[in-house]
């Protein structure tokens, strides 16, 4: 089935509600800007490519809302807009890349505003065929970079970098994807990834859809199947990559970096290169969003611990691009250690 989380309607934007999934599917129409930036906020919409998409269709809405022949007006509306989308989720980069990318659409674009309310759209359209288009690239890149032996392979991933996280068919389950549909996947172990469950609820969901082969295991089951010898190699998503090729993603990812790397198991990041913040020159700088503690303390209306026990709550980590053993973007899986080569 093709599974695409982001589309535009005509006049406003259809999302799939990932809080919902698996036990129900549902679209949310999203018809005013403030909206998406709500849908943004509580991961109705989640995964960076796809959160960029999500803001770019979120600024085409704003041109449309805004009622004015003024262009200065118009782009100081856009702007206020842009500020609110940025505020949603600081560790995700293709967020503000995809703002940037609609922000210079208007500033750049000649004629009324009648003409730049229609261009914004167009621009967002575009980006988000090209980011489909991107995943299914990164998808056959990565394919070709996976162990050549033995012929069938099994696959570990990590949180949901499938297609509800980008535009449609994904960046490491892309290669996963291109790996069932080559004939070379045997099993995909799927960590569940606490505390939101984004493997269990949503990458086992997009496999059985599919019909790909999975497993799914608790997180802490990973160093289990890695020194058993079960998997053939990791491949996970990235929120956010600085210039050395250290790597923001799901909380849980450094861990499995370093147990893949004890156990010389191959690690790849499968992200477009929308994902790289060439601004920064290592991880330390990379933003972590944390989030509210009852993601860890309840699932549902279930508590899981003690009333009063102090709790932490970071969104992701980073983990060191010296535990990476290849990148994979569009234009290629490359080290990290090269991955300046990449910067236009």
């Amino acid at each position: 089935m093709s599974i695409l989380p982001v589309a535009w309607a005509y006049d406003h934007v259809r999302l799939i509600d990932q809080t919902r999934l698996p036990t129900e599917f549902a679209y949310v129409e999203i018809r005013r800007a403030m909206d998406m930036v709500t849908a943004i906020q509580t991961m109705i919409v989640r995964g960076a490519p796809a959160i960029g998409v999500a803001a770019a269709f979120g600024m085409a809405l704003a041109a449309q809302e805004i009622e004015t022949e003024d262009r200065q007006e118009f782009l100081d509306h856009l702007e206020s807009v842009a500020n609110a989308l940025r505020q949603t989720r600081p560790t995700a980069i293709n967020l503000f890349w995809a703002i940037d990318q609609m922000l210079n659409t208007a500033r750049q674009t000649v004629g009324p505003v009648s003409f730049l309310k229609e261009k914004m759209v167009a621009t967002a359209q575009a980006l988000a065929v090209d980011e489909y288009q991107t995943c299914v690239a990164i998808g056959e890149k990565g394919l070709a970079c996976l162990p050549a032996e033995p012929q069938r392979l099994t696959l570990m991933t990590y949180c949901n970098a499938g297609a509800l996280a980008t535009a449609g068919y994904g960046t490491a389950l892309g290669v996963i994807r291109s790996a069932y549909r080559a004939q070379r996947l045997l099993q995909v172990y799927i960590c569940e990834t606490r505390p939101r469950l984004q493997g269990a609820r949503l990458t086992a969901w997009e496999c059985v859809q599919e019909g790909i082969p999975a497993t799914l295991i608790t997180d802490n089951m990973a160093g289990y199947c890695l020194h058993k010898g079960l998997i053939h190699a990791v491949v996970v998503g990235a929120d956010r990559i600085a210039s050395n090729g250290d790597t923001a993603n799901k909380i849980g990812t450094y861990s499995l970096a370093v147990l893949a790397h004890v156990h010389q198991i191959p690690f790849y990041v499968a992200a477009p290169l929308s994902s790289i913040d060439w601004s920064i020159s290592d991880g330390s700088q990379i933003p972590i969003e944390e989030r509210s503690i009852e993601e860890v303390y309840k699932i549902g209306d279930q508590w899981l611990t003690a009333p009063g026990i102090d709790i932490f709550n970071p969104s992701f980590d980073v983990t060191p691009a010296r535990y990476i053993t290849g990148i994979i973007t569009e234009r290629g899986m490359i080290p990290p250690d090269q991955l300046h080569q990449l910067h236009a």
